[in-house]
């Protein structure tokens, strides 16, 4: 997909663009205890600030269900983000209607306003035209930055697309770009990492997946789904039994398509999950009690994992091979993220990584910084590793 950014905005000097942002950031007593979401936004903030735009940032904060919730205010924000952008931002009492035209009246060029959540408004989530049609009144141009936001077909960030000239802003410019280098136009071949608990819950991600790659590595929870499919004891192991039949027609797919599967050679397993709990190493296969639980992926299939990386040109990742949160069982983790680390560090693969507990576990390597891309998304990211469109991304299509 090709899509419009700011590049290709006509002069924007005396113009109003509406920033669709997130800044659905963790706060605590009033406070915003981490403030990834809004250092994201910085760039776009900037280069519509130097190419003299007022600025004004649409966003949302919790779920006040279309009413106005005090506590779910978005003004708390304020000082972080001016701290962060190192200039003076206003804050409008509402998002649309008179108080937010007379903030932005009074806005000098280069100027930043933030406006009140979006969500205090009932046609916001529900994507009504009246509601678009008013938010659009208040400005020239539209930017939508919240790829993580771009998979709700909301007001904000599809609606108003469709009311006025629409553009990519930077941080989402990136993701995309990253996205298609991991999955739509990538170097070849292409290796996913795919973790987690459940196979019910990523169904549609591995069905898409088993069409586009090369290899596909299972770890975690949905590894032992597809282990007691193939008939190995598991033991007292956490597994969907009745997605049995659902892995194996998985396996059946991903041989069709030429997709090759990797599943644990070998187990880490304990009976209890502490940290420090006594852990030892079976291969798959081998015979197991029903208090034994497999919480990682053992050294042999660690091997063969780098190994794979090693012979991949491209890799997304989503999901830990164990229970990464509990040592000793992050010990495959860490492993392989350090590996694909360092072949990222040397230029010998392109790595993108997303989702919560993918991203936890890369910070929790230390590697983080060093993927080609780690996408803090969530559910938009998912929904695109499945193939779905994203209506947010969709209205800024050429």
């Amino acid at each position: 997909m090709t899509f419009r950014t700011l590049d290709d905005a006509p002069s924007l000097a005396g113009k109003t663009a509406l920033v669709r942002v997130d800044f659905n950031v963790p706060m605590e007593g009033g406070k915003v205890t981490e403030d990834t979401r809004l250092r994201v936004a910085i760039p776009t903030i900037e280069k519509l600030r130097d190419a003299g735009a007022r600025v004004a940032l649409l966003a949302h904060f919790d779920r006040p269900k279309g009413q106005r919730v005090p506590s779910m205010s978005l003004r708390p924000v304020v000082d972080d983000l001016e701290m962060l952008l190192g200039a003076p931002v206003r804050f409008a009492e509402d998002c649309v209607g008179d108080e937010a035209k007379a903030v932005l009246a009074d806005l000098d060029a280069g100027g930043v306003v933030l406006l009140e959540n979006v969500r205090f408004h009932p046609g916001e989530e529900k994507n009504d035209p009246a509601f678009a049609k008013q938010l659009a009144e208040l400005g020239d141009l539209y930017v939508n930055d919240a790829f993580s936001a771009a998979h709700r077909a909301h007001a904000s960030t599809e609606g108003l697309a469709r009311l006025l000239p629409a553009y990519a802003g930077e941080s989402m410019r990136r993701e995309l770009d990253a996205l298609d280098a991991a999955l739509g136009n990538p170097q070849k071949p292409v290796l996913g990492i795919v973790g987690g608990a459940k196979v019910s819950t990523k169904l549609d991600l591995l069905k898409n997946l088993v069409g586009k790659l090369d290899r596909l590595a299972i770890g975690g929870g949905m590894a032992n789904t597809f282990l007691f499919a193939q008939g190995v004891d598991i033991g007292g192991s956490l597994a969907e039994k009745d997605m049995a039949d659902t892995a194996r027609e998985i396996l059946a797919e991903a041989k069709a398509r030429g997709c090759e599967i990797l599943l644990p050679l070998d187990l880490v397993i304990a009976t209890e999950v502490k940290p420090g709990a006594a852990a030892r190493t079976v291969a798959a296969g081998e015979a197991l009690s029903a208090d034994d639980k497999i919480l990682d992926a053992g050294p042999a299939s660690v091997a063969r994992l780098t190994e794979a990386v090693d012979a991949s040109k491209t890799l997304i990742w989503n999901g830990p091979l164990g229970v990464f949160e509990v040592p000793p069982f992050d010990a495959a983790t860490v492993a392989v993220a350090r590996h694909v680390a360092a072949r990222t560090k040397a230029g010998a693969l392109t790595a993108v990584g997303g989702g919560g507990d993918t991203v936890a576990a890369l910070h929790h390597a230390g590697v983080a910084d060093d993927m080609t891309f780690v996408s803090t998304a969530g559910g938009a990211f998912l929904e695109w590793m499945e193939g779905k469109p994203l209506p947010g991304v969709e209205a800024l299509s050429v």
